[in-house]
């Protein structure tokens, strides 16, 4: 948690920081600007000490210590570390140095804010002190070598709010991570750091959708816009300035753009804040209705700088943000007729004008009304990052998980399987359809999930690094189900969140086909006990009662081996269809 410091202490702790810069240690910057100042600087700070990759190890303890916000001496980790509260957790330098990792919180590693891929893992770079940090490994091991970017969608979060998924800056769509506020001007001037140091290599490295390929700029043009709006909207801090005096003595040279900030735009010159609103989306329609969704489609906005996506509402109220321009909008009642419209959104969060509004309608059925979901947040939590069997209640539902993890997260607490599965108790009402969100964790290939209702295969669900949101429809099993999804891929570490399914229902025409042979009586029904006349009625195998929307009420095995009554338990009044094995008779419950 950051201390609260008086403005004469902040100020004298500025002072007596600067105070260490050498004399003259910037000579000759005076006047430059762009390309020129930057060699110049290139030139001042080339000259350092390599004391090896593991001398890092050493080096931390003196320039990665906290001494500005818990003040205790701990490891500062700008991936755990809370600028505004409690740290969810705290590495003691050398007890808690990495070895092996599973869990956020285990240990804390060498992490190059420059990928040491993209050079090869080549000596001074591979142990530069200026721009490789002590972080967590498991959210070092997360970030990989993707470049930094501000985040949309987000398939990580860490403990601190630090947050790897799709990329919303402006002139880039991949992924990106995104630290927290507190933390992007510091890696804003690592990384201005690297290729100040290092511009006459940087045609020979891999631009890792970051590094620009040449001395200068140096950077991509989406990173370096996204890198200036950063540093400037995160100052210099006095622990920034602690670790930069404290580099200088590890390793005899100086980061310039924490000693002197202005030096940023000097080179690369000041971002300007977009102000600019993206044009309305146009030709929005509705179509292809079914009973529980609708496609969307229309021409897309445009923007100054680009559209980062598309708010979709439905009746007056936000049902979702896409980044393309089609989207199925899902959850629908059926016969039911809805309005739609669209606006547009970019980076810096300018909104467009609303787009026309489009009309549809669903489907009657088959109806898959809402039946049931798990959120996961009810897993068990022991041995977290263990593969062992789970077992927990969640909305009178028992589940069981087999070869199962619980430390990874999708949108929130997800279960994670390797070569197992996870499998329901047994669930009234059918399933019409089903959908779960998946991601592939740590490495691995893409590849599929095996989804089983009542021992039969009703459909595959596709899972990779990025995550996804897949549907399987048309499953139609009615009555008592058990849902079971296996992972077979014993290496294949696959987190599953939201699963979710439809009950399963069917049209009144499909009800009521067939000539029936037995009556049924009183019509209507007289204290909920139905009674039914007709031939050979004791080799009947089930019947099933229906409402006139075609949700199944209750299934009953061999109803008329002992009599010919069945009650009702208790039906509200309306009207019903029983349906056996090939006939079915309407009745009113009165």
């Amino acid at each position: 948690m950051k201390r609260i410091l008086f403005t004469f202490l902040l100020s004298f702790a500025f002072a007596d920081a600067f105070a260490q810069i050498p004399a003259g240690y910037y000579d000759g910057t005076t006047g430059l600007t762009g390309a020129a100042l930057k060699t110049k600087l290139s030139q001042i700070i080339s000259n350092h000490q390599d004391h090896g990759y593991g001398g890092l190890w050493d080096g931390y303890e003196t320039t990665d210590r906290d001494t500005s916000y818990e003040n205790d001496n701990t490891i500062l980790d700008i991936y755990s570390e809370n600028p505004n509260g409690a740290d969810p957790y705290n590495f003691i330098y050398g007890t808690n140095q990495c070895g092996n990792y599973s869990s956020e919180g285990d240990c804390y590693n060498r992490e190059h804010i420059v990928p040491q891929s993209l050079f090869n893992e080549a000596l001074p770079m591979k142990s530069d002190i200026h721009f490789i940090r002590a972080t967590d490994g498991k959210v070092n091991g997360m970030r990989s070598n993707y470049p930094f970017g501000k985040v949309g969608s987000t398939s990580f979060t860490s403990m601190n709010g630090s947050k790897l998924g799709t990329s919303v800056s402006p002139g880039y769509s991949g992924i990106v991570f995104e630290p927290v506020d507190a933390f992007k001007g510091d890696v804003a001037r690592m990384i201005f750091y690297f290729v100040t140091r290092y511009e006459s290599q940087l045609s020979s490295f891999d631009t890792g959708d970051m590094l620009g390929g040449s001395a200068f700029p140096g950077l991509q043009t989406w990173e370096l816009n996204q890198l200036l709006a950063w540093n400037a909207a995160d100052p210099v801090s006095p622990t920034e300035i602690t670790r930069n005096n404290a580099s200088h003595v590890y390793q005899g040279n100086r980061n310039p753009f924490i000693d002197h900030p202005e030096y940023a735009g000097s080179i690369w010159g000041t971002p300007v804040a977009d102000t600019q609103a993206p044009t309305a989306a146009a030709n929005l329609t509705a179509s292809n209705p079914t009973s529980n969704s609708m496609v969307l489609s229309w021409t897309a906005a445009t923007d100054n700088i680009g559209v980062a996506g598309y708010e979709i509402y439905v009746n007056g109220t936000l049902n979702t943000t896409v980044s393309g321009t089609t989207a199925t909008v899902q959850g629908l009642a059926p016969s039911t007729t809805y309005t739609f419209y669209i606006i547009a959104k970019d980076a810096a969060g300018n909104s467009s004008p609303q787009s026309n509004i489009a009309t549809g309608t669903t489907l009657t059925g088959p109806i898959g009304g809402s039946c049931g979901t798990e959120t996961f947040d009810a897993i068990p939590t022991a041995s977290a990052s263990s593969y062992v069997d789970r077992t927990w209640t969640s909305n009178n539902i028992t589940w069981a998980a087999t070869f199962a993890r619980t430390d990874e997260t999708i949108n929130g607490k997800s279960i994670t399987i390797r070569g197992g599965n996870l499998t329901s108790s047994t669930i009234s009402g059918g399933v019409q359809s089903l959908t779960l969100t998946t991601q592939l964790k740590y490495s691995g290939t893409a590849g599929t999930l095996n989804v089983e209702v009542n021992g039969t295969l009703v459909g595959t669900i596709p899972y990779s690094a990025t995550v996804a949101t897949t549907t399987i429809n048309g499953i139609n099993v009615t009555g008592n189900a058990v849902i079971k999804i296996t992972n077979p891929s014993t290496s294949n570490r696959v987190a599953m969140d939201d699963l979710s399914w439809t009950c399963a229902t069917l049209a009144t025409s499909d009800l009521t086909k067939g000539k029936s042979s037995f009556s049924v009586y009183p019509n209507p029904v007289k204290n909920n006990e139905l009674f039914v006349k007709g031939e050979e009625l004791s080799k009947v195998s089930k019947a099933e009662i229906y409402d006139l929307s075609g949700k199944l009420i209750e299934s009953i095995a061999h109803p008329f081996k002992n009599s010919n009554k069945i009650n009702l338990k208790g039906a509200q009044k309306g009207i019903y269809i029983l349906k056996t094995d090939n006939t079915s008779s309407k009745f009113i419950v009165d």
